[in-house]
């Protein structure tokens, strides 16, 4: 199994496109420089009003699925 942080930032509208089916994927980059990408149908477990902002821990199999994504640390969402 492999374990991978990543900082995503996504406003509400982002989400939006993703929970709508009109991207598939999230691309996001690990804390420790690698870059990710995993299923959008993932983030519907962890959007809120403001959208998705913070540390996320992912939790991938051997075979490269996405087995779990959870919070670790809040980011202050963005007001640009």
């Amino acid at each position: 199994m492999l374990i991978l942080d990543v900082v995503l930032s996504l406003s509400p509208e982002a989400c939006r496109a993703y929970y709508e089916g009109r991207a598939e994927q999230v691309h996001a980059w690990s804390t420790d420089g690698r870059r990710v990408a995993f299923p959008a149908v993932a983030l519907r477990r962890v959007v809120t009003r403001e959208g998705v902002h913070g540390i996320y821990r992912l939790k991938v199999s051997d075979q490269g699925k996405l087995l779990e994504i959870r919070r670790q640390a809040n980011l202050p969402a963005s007001r640009t």
